[in-house]
């Protein structure tokens, strides 16, 4: 073989090698994964809202509202990974996507974000603070339709003709055009910091969140703190006609929660403090919860009662309760059955009882 031949054929060689081993260690060093999940729950029973009549429903979220999603990661190196999000809620009683008729397609997440050593920093639309010390200290937890904290929470005010009163949350579980900051756990205490925009020149037109959460063995606890001068777009707070109280300028809202698992019941405790701004006045509620597991054969029954009562306003108050059974068919799969009274100041009380299906992949 001559001399150039030679010397061609090992750069060739060496260049391979060099290839090879580049994308061996791009390959290592961009490891990435998508996941596809969700979960489908449908319940059948009765509902009656109060001053409202009862109908026979075969309906969708007993326990938890349907939703698909999917989320990914991709290793960065040194401790940072990309991430994504997009998750949307659906009715599989009729097909359709969406909470109700309106909702976007991917209402319950849809975000891109950086997880750092420091934190995980993300923006797009986003699970509120609020949202998840709500669920995580009941023991419903994000049942809209057999969950009394939840019930007060988020379905009350600005959920007129359906529940007549001016107590509640305005704005939805997830927010718009925001940006989260989350810290790494540290011993089990950690803390999220979210602002939303209103994406116009309106500049005062914002909403922001902070939340503290702690876990430590069988104890809990939750802090939290929301502030809103718009829901949707700016200035739509003041569309509000609930109950006769309309031009609603902002709201703040504080939340509190404890929980302890004793092995042989689990309980649980919240209290939430609400501000209403109004243009001529404003009025302020305030919300206990206090509830209960207890594990029972293969499955867990649960109990919790919540009791909201306003000062100014309306002058209402609202009482709640709830008891249930959750049996477990395997990992993915549970069924169960549960009843909810729910009682407003001046009208008939509703009351909800049903039992249904929910399977997560």
């Amino acid at each position: 073989m001559n001399t150039s031949l030679s010397t061609v054929l090992k750069t060739t060689l060496k260049a391979t090698a060099c290839v090879a081993a580049l994308a061996s260690a791009s390959s290592a060093f961009a490891q990435s994964s998508v996941q596809l999940y969700g979960q489908v729950d449908e319940w059948v029973g009765a509902q009656k809202f109060p001053g409202g009549k009862t109908a026979v429903v075969v309906s969708g979220g007993g326990m938890s509202t349907s939703y698909w999603g999917f989320k990914g990661t991709e290793d960065l190196g040194n401790g940072y990974k990309a991430i994504f999000t997009i998750e949307g809620f659906f009715r599989a009683q009729t097909g359709e996507y969406g909470r109700f008729t309106g909702d976007t397609t991917f209402s319950r997440n849809a975000y891109v974000g950086i997880e750092a050593p420091w934190g995980t920093v993300t923006a797009g639309r986003l699970t509120t603070p609020l949202f998840v010390s709500t669920i995580l200290f009941n023991p419903f937890v994000d049942s809209y339709v057999f969950s009394p904290m939840v019930t007060h929470v988020y379905l009350g005010l600005g959920t007129f003709p359906t529940y007549t009163t001016d107590q509640g949350v305005t704005g939805d579980s997830g927010w718009n055009n925001a940006v989260s900051y989350a810290t790494p756990n540290f011993n089990g205490l950690s803390a999220t910091a979210m602002y939303a925009l209103g994406n116009t020149t309106q500049n005062g037109a914002k909403k922001w969140s902070g939340q503290v959460l702690y876990f430590h063995g069988p104890f809990a606890a939750t802090a939290v703190y929301q502030y809103v001068n718009f829901n949707n777009v700016p200035g739509d707070l003041g569309s509000f006609e609930t109950s006769g109280v309309p031009g609603l300028r902002s709201q703040s809202v504080a939340q509190a929660g404890v929980s302890y698992d004793l092995k042989f019941v689990k309980l649980y405790g919240q209290y939430m403090y609400t501000y209403n701004d109004q243009q001529v006045t404003s009025w302020h509620v305030n919300t206990g919860q206090g509830g209960v597991t207890v594990p029972f054969g293969p499955g867990s029954v649960m109990a919790s009662y919540a009791y909201s009562r306003n000062g100014g306003g309306s002058n209402q108050t609202r009482q709640t309760a709830a008891v249930g059974y959750d049996y477990p068919l395997s990992k993915r799969t549970d069924v169960y059955a549960a009843y909810m009274y729910d009682h407003i100041t001046g009208q008939s009380s509703g009351n909800t009882y049903g039992a249904g299906l929910r399977a997560k992949f």
